[in-house]
């Protein structure tokens, strides 16, 4: 028991995994969050914050017990989904959850190449390099990441989370002197109240996604405490969902506070970052500096837990479908991994604009994927039946449904 207890106890693998899924939330996303959450108004941005750890916490806690509710040890999502829900909605919900990642890496392959060539040539004062080499380039490195193992890709997060959290820390106080009284009245009637705060309720969500990652990370998690995995997984999770909140939450609170309504609403028309509107009417050089900086870790490490997503559920499908042809794993993983590389590599030379309707097709499935599909196992499923009538369950179903309604919503 003692030994137990022992293993139970928080140690660096933990910590690792802690900062690897704060890291895989943590997109570029986050400058643009105070602007969609703040524009609602104070209250709206009280009520969201309240919602967000639970709605983080028990969301993701209920995907990762519903990856280690097979009945075998080695499966990954591919195959849970297939023995909870039969072969051939299997099939289509495991290749409906590839096409909710592989966007987003589509983006942040677009998103990291635009920041590293403006970086190029409005900080360093260069001429911008090839695009195709510069794209080329960025996406081998983060790939080569990936590719070195599960230890390098865990130090890679360490090494990019810190200063992560450490900028954003530090801008939220830098701000603090600029904080004015925010307006207490509603400001709009209680239906446009309403609707404005469903419709604020999916930029929570995917502010704090990290269910990428969950199956790769579940999957560690089972190979490394094998029984206690699930005891394990929550407390990990538990963890990032309180760092998330404290160090996303006060940058959002820091930078709504320092900017009136108005304000607000005069960067959402400009369509900038939070930081580059601050940068403007503050006439800032650290923050303007700051901005492409924060940028460029927030991709590089949401990319790495998103590419971390895709590559187990194309090698799932892959499995499923070409192990007759393509017999070996590791032969039937490089390929899975070329085609990522040279799909993120083409999207970053084209820089296409459909990208944000690609992002907006992927949220409602992210938001199914992670909320809802989870809690009808619960009912379906013999290994979950304990979680059945609790009130997380009913919690993060609604929640669910509000997300991917205001999603189709936001769409039609």
């Amino acid at each position: 028991m003692v030994g137990t207890q022992h293993k139970l106890g928080w140690n660096k693998h933990d910590t690792s995994w802690m900062l690897s899924l704060f890291g895989t939330a943590v997109g570029a996303g986050i400058l643009f969050l105070p602007i969609n959450v703040g524009i609602g108004g104070f209250w709206s941005l009280v009520i969201m914050a309240l919602l967000a750890g639970p709605m983080t916490f028990l969301a993701h806690r209920g995907l990762a017990r519903f990856v280690l509710s097979s009945s075998r040890p080695e499966s990954d999502f591919t195959d849970v989904v297939e023995e909870h829900f039969g072969v051939r909605a299997g099939r289509m919900i495991s290749l409906l959850y590839f096409l909710s990642i592989f966007p987003i890496l589509l983006i942040y392959g677009v998103g990291l190449t635009n920041t590293v060539d403006s970086f190029i040539v409005n900080q360093l004062g260069m001429a911008s390099p090839p695009r195709f080499v510069l794209s080329g380039v960025l996406v081998f490195s983060m790939i080569a990441v990936m590719m070195a193992g599960e230890k390098v890709m865990l130090r890679a997060f360490e090494i990019i989370v810190y200063p992560l959290a450490a900028i954003l820390a530090g801008l939220s106080l830098y701000l603090m002197p600029t904080w004015q009284m925010p307006s207490l009245e509603l400001g709009m009637d209680a239906g446009t109240f309403a609707v404005s705060l469903w419709l604020a309720v999916p930029v929570m969500v995917f502010a704090f996604s990290h269910a990428a990652a969950i199956s790769s990370f579940v999957h560690v998690q089972r190979r490394h405490y094998g029984d206690n995995a699930g005891v394990k997984s929550e407390q990990i999770l538990k963890r990032t969902s309180v760092m998330l909140i404290v160090f996303v939450l006060f940058f959002v609170f820091s930078c709504v506070l320092s900017l009136t309504p108005a304000q607000l609403q005069e960067a959402k028309a400009q369509n900038v970052s939070v930081l580059s509107y601050l940068a403007n009417i503050h006439d800032s050089p650290f923050i303007v500096a700051l901005g492409p900086l924060i940028a460029f870790i927030a991709i590089s490490s949401s990319f790495l837990g998103h590419f971390m997503g895709a590559r187990e559920s194309l090698n799932g499908m892959m499995h499923k479908q070409l192990s007759s042809v393509v017999p070996c794993d590791k032969k039937r993983d490089r390929m899975g991994i070329a085609f990522l590389f040279v799909a993120i590599w083409i999207a970053a030379i084209i820089n296409p604009s459909i990208l944000g309707m690609m992002e907006a097709l992927s949220g409602p499935v992210i938001a199914m994927i992670l909320f809802i599909m989870p809690m009808l196992a619960v009912y379906k499923v013999e290994a979950l039946k304990q979680y059945r009538g609790k009130f997380s369950t009913y919690f993060v179903l609604i929640t669910g449904a509000l997300s991917v309604s205001a999603l189709l919503f936001s769409l039609f």
